[in-house]
């Protein structure tokens, strides 16, 4: 896809699968929504999976809510590749030049204004999907780590939790001993040391997580800024005319 798209040179540049799956019916209404002058691009979702196992859409439903709730890019519930999109857009898509590459959070990233077409699903013509409930789960995993820090401050978080309840165990456990004795001999202090301490080991990865995080993205080299009009623009088209 990121092939076709640097190669691609048209003003307009539309994305579908070859399978049928994606309506052929539908790039003519996407190219009148875009002639209205407002939106750079349309895109298509689906708003059933009729032919899907219940199982693989009750984990896509799961994943489409999360990945809204823990990450900036504008991702939709059964958002689609098929769409089309104005040169401004494709040039932003292309300048993203990172190796593991999340589409649909790509699309949501870059900002442009988009219309969506929702269509009924429509079962492919010919051959099988090649995406396995394994390879999907791997796939959705990228798009959470490419798009989302969140993790990362659970891991601390959830070790800020283990360290103040190991904490107040062992306040727990002084008062107990000192009140009525120590019988157990001693097992229940060292669970919360060792608690305190996987607690504050926890914490300790979540802040590095969080530097690591930060090298991870400045290694994608995502543009600091997209520019989707100027006014060189119009000015160059107004010396044309």
């Amino acid at each position: 896809m990121y092939a076709g798209l640097s190669r691609a040179k048209g003003d307009y540049v539309a994305i579908m699968d070859a399978d049928m799956q994606d309506p052929p019916s539908l790039p003519p209404e996407m190219y009148e929504s875009l002639l209205s002058g407002e939106y750079d691009s349309v895109a298509t979702r689906r708003v059933d999976r009729t032919g899907e196992p219940p199982i693989r859409s009750f984990f896509a439903r799961l994943f489409y809510k999360l990945i809204k709730k823990i990450s900036d890019s504008d991702i939709v519930d059964g958002a689609r590749d098929f769409r089309l999109m104005k040169r401004q857009m494709v040039d932003a898509i292309v300048s993203m030049g990172e190796v593991n590459r999340f589409s649909k959070g790509i699309f949501g990233w870059v900002g442009f204004r988009t219309k969506w077409l929702p269509y009924e699903n429509v079962e492919r013509v010919a051959g099988e999907t090649k995406w396995s409930f394994w390879k999907l789960f791997l796939y959705s995993l990228q798009g959470i780590i490419a798009f989302s820090t969140v993790p990362l401050a659970i891991s601390s978080l959830l070790g800020v939790i283990a360290c103040i309840v190991a904490f107040i165990m062992i306040i727990v456990i002084i008062m107990k001993t000192l009140i009525w004795g120590d019988p157990v001999g001693g097992w229940p202090s060292l669970v919360c040391i060792i608690m305190f301490m996987g607690g504050l080991q926890l914490f300790c990865m979540g802040i590095l997580g969080q530097y690591l995080s930060k090298t991870y993205l400045e290694t994608k080299k995502r543009p600091i800024f997209i520019i989707a009009e100027t006014n060189e623009d119009l000015n160059d088209e107004a010396e044309t005319h």
